[in-house]
């Protein structure tokens, strides 16, 4: 077997604080071989970022560090280098020459002020001996490698005018222009549609083998490590708890947390009413002493538990011609919403349609998916709806009741009944508001309830049904976890008592375990209360689980609509099939069949 050119032998990492010391990796050992991908994956707080950074040199100056970490430059005889030991210039030398790293947020590890080429510049001219002229020309042969469409044009942009995707690319750009050995993308296609995601994961796979580089690929996503990964090790609260070869991971993992994992996220092949989480696989014990006892349940536990049993394709289709019989809770007739766009500085304005002549119904009870592409018009056809943005033309009504022809009395009175929950659940939260105030508020302005008392009690009877207790009122979002801030925004759009909820992207950002906690609190949520839903993803899988029918819109206009099974097993649309075709979802043999043609090492 050859060298590998990482070696972390039992690292720890811990962070001092005012109550004491924070373990956030814990005795950590692991190899990565040259040309090897190998995914770590774990829910948040599991160690996985802090283990990326602590390899890069990034955590703080008073964190505390133990173990080793080598690392092995390629040559007739390679010497390991401790990368710990190495004093900051030492480490700065490595740091892009020799190990670089692509991070979760493109836009926010860009500069702003400065265009795309001068970015990647300023990053050759840090690692290479070259002139301006001969960086410039690397960085447009970089963008050209990555696959930026017209290179020379993209030199000039600033990050705020490229998409998501292209952001993305630029930051692999700068990431190769070190020509570094190992390469570690943390989390890097989670914010992205499908489609780019596979287009992503495919440039980085072809980028690994053309320069012989290693991938530290980091994920929550297991769907992801199915296409890319050829090893996986699996992080626990700052534990590795499995390492294994991708497809036996798949075949025949042995940890619970692991089985939690892959049978967490919805599946194509299958519908069940609920989706298990981790805990239904393990029950997590901690002593006075500290020790954490796992208590696991067998796969056929869980797949036998009622609460899990799959729907049928015809239960699923009575179902949404069921809710059809009624009349329409909302109706869009041919809405159009419109912005201006000025081409060339002396040139006549034209109009982009973001909603370009949509017309569809939503029935009570019933939850209608939306899927799309970044910028195909999802987020602003639902703002259009619930009035925050006007419409150019068009019509929607609620409840026979025209939205766009109401006087902002009616207005008010409406935003009881139609409410949002937004991607970002902490951007939607007031950082300098508790969370019973953000519950209570809502309640004060729509005149609900008596007392500030009653709207406390009903404020904490929500939150105990979203799954937190009253402690929760007085702590603010800062306290809590991601998908505990998200279960307190939609537990804000309760307190409304709302007929209409739209989510946009709202499980899109979330663990795939807490993003099943979160999917079956709305079904729930839903059959308590009668709630109609539009949820709003790019992700089909998830859109599929949780909704009656799926609407899909490209380029403002929507391509097609119908069942949920009708649309995922029968699309009628090249692009429908496309965005199917896009999810990752690697079977058995696709990953079997990779990894040996990878390398004998990883043949079965």
């Amino acid at each position: 077997m050859a060298t590998p050119i990482l070696d972390i032998r039992h690292l720890s990492v811990q962070f001092p604080t005012d109550t004491g010391v924070v373990r956030a990796v814990r005795d950590i050992s692991f190899q990565l071989l040259p040309g090897e991908t190998l995914a770590i994956v774990g829910e948040s707080g599991s160690g996985k970022s802090v283990t990326s950074l602590a390899i890069m040199g990034l955590l703080p100056p008073s964190t505390q560090l133990l173990g080793e970490i080598f690392f092995t430059t390629a040559g007739e005889s390679p010497t390991p280098v401790d990368v710990l030991t190495l004093s900051p210039d030492q480490r700065r030398a490595y740091r892009g020459g020799k190990i670089s790293m692509i991070f979760q947020e493109p836009m926010t590890s860009l500069n702003p002020v400065m265009t795309c080429g001068e970015q990647v510049v300023e990053a050759i001219l840090l690692h290479n001996p070259l002139s301006q002229a001969e960086a410039y020309q690397r960085a447009v042969d970089l963008f050209r490698e990555v696959r930026l469409p017209e290179p020379e044009d993209k030199m000039n942009r600033y990050p705020h005018q490229l998409s998501g995707g292209q952001i993305q690319r630029v930051m692999i750009a700068m990431a190769l222009s070190g020509n570094p050995a190992l390469l570690i993308a943390d989390e890097p296609t989670t914010a992205l549609d499908v489609t780019i995601q596979s287009t992503i994961l495919q440039l980085l796979q072809e980028i690994r083998d053309r320069r012989q580089m290693a991938i530290l690929f980091i994920t929550h996503d297991m769907g992801v490590v199915s296409e890319i990964a050829d090893r996986v090790v699996v992080m626990y609260r700052g534990e590795v708890v499995e390492i294994a070869r991708a497809y036996d991971l798949f075949s025949n993992p042995q940890h619970p947390y692991t089985k939690g994992l892959l049978n967490c996220r919805p599946r194509p092949d299958r519908q069940l009413n609920r989706l298990p989480t981790v805990s239904d696989f393990m029950q997590v014990s901690t002593s006075e002493a500290g020790e954490v006892h796992i208590i696991s349940q067998s796969e056929e536990t869980v797949a036998t538990n009622p609460r899990f049993a799959p729907i049928s394709v015809v239960d699923r289709e009575n179902r949404s011609q069921k809710l059809q019989h009624h009349a329409p809770l909302l109706v869009v007739n041919r809405l159009t919403k419109a912005y201006p766009v000025r081409k060339g500085w002396w040139g006549r304005a034209a109009d982009f349609k973001a909603v370009d002549d949509v017309s569809f119904e939503v029935y009570p009870g019933e939850t209608l998916g939306l899927v799309g592409e970044s910028g195909c018009g999802k987020s602003t056809l639902s703002r259009v709806l619930l009035r925050l943005v006007e419409p150019t033309t068009g019509q929607v009504l609620f409840d026979g009741k025209s939205v766009f022809e109401m006087n902002p009395a009616e207005l008010r009175r409406l935003r009881r009944e139609m409410q949002i929950v937004f991607q970002n659940p902490f951007g939607s939260l007031d950082a300098r508001q508790s969370v019973g105030s953000a519950l209570i508020e809502p309640m004060i302005i729509h005149s609900i309830g008596s007392s500030q008392q009653e709207r406390r009690d009903r404020a904490i009877a929500i939150l105990q049904r979203v799954g937190l207790d009253a402690s929760a009122m007085q702590r603010y979002p800062h306290e809590f976890s991601g998908g505990q801030r998200q279960r307190i925004c939609i537990a804000r759009t309760l307190t409304c008592r709302p007929r209409f909820i739209i989510c946009d992207e709202s499980v899109s950002a979330l663990d795939v375990s807490v993003q099943a906690q979160v999917l079956n609190l709305l079904k729930d949520l839903q059959e308590q209360f009668g709630l109609t839903y539009i949820f709003i993803s790019h992700d089909l899988n998830v859109v599929k689980f949780v909704s009656d029918r799926i609407m899909v819109m490209n380029q403002g206009k929507i391509e097609e609509i119908g069942s949920a099974e009708s649309i995922y097993r029968h699309p009628s649309r090249e692009y429908t099939q496309r965005l199917i075709n896009a999810i990752p979802n690697a079977k058995l043999d696709e990953i079997d069949d990779r990894q040996s043609r990878r390398s004998p090492i990883y043949a079965s």
